[in-house]
């Protein structure tokens, strides 16, 4: 559990290991409920197409405490392939993305940021970590160049 008293759902997990063993799922976008008590899946997909991916983080909503829906955050998983330097090959990395726009309203801003680190333990097998507080920190080429150099 987060120190913001929220908690990590088990089908969490249970996507994550799909991604990760499975490697059909290219993606899984997660959020915290309604209620603010659960970080759930809201949604996966086997689509590699990136910029659907980034445009879901984008057009995400949350509702304060009032119910007002406002621009949300997102903590999402996406299995990023790139090419090595050097000519090495193919490279692909799961890599975590929590995504807490400074436009979002205060509420939701602080949530997610309390409850990160509790859906980070959770999911084992993380190779990549980027905090994203602007859409150009989640443009492909920004996410490749952070990935492939192991930030």
């Amino acid at each position: 559990m987060a120190s913001s008293g929220v908690s990590v759902a088990p089908e969490c997990i249970q996507a994550f290991n799909e991604l990760k063993l499975g490697k059909s799922t290219k993606w899984i976008i997660f959020k915290i409920s309604d209620d603010w008590k659960e970080i759930v899946v809201e949604e996966t997909s086997t689509d590699p197409d990136y910029s659907k991916f980034r445009e879901k983080l984008l057009s995400a909503k949350s509702k304060n405490k009032r119910g007002e829906e406002g621009m949300g955050g997102r903590y999402a998983v996406f299995d990023v392939e790139y090419e090595a330097e050097g000519g090495e090959g193919k490279r692909s990395k799961i890599t975590f993305i929590a995504w807490v726009p400074d436009d979002a309203p205060q509420y939701p801003r602080m949530m997610y940021s309390s409850s990160k680190d509790a859906l980070k333990r959770a999911l084992n097998g993380l190779a990549a970590d980027i905090q994203a507080n602007d859409p150009d920190d989640i443009e492909h080429a920004s996410v490749v160049s952070r990935v492939s150099k192991g930030r």
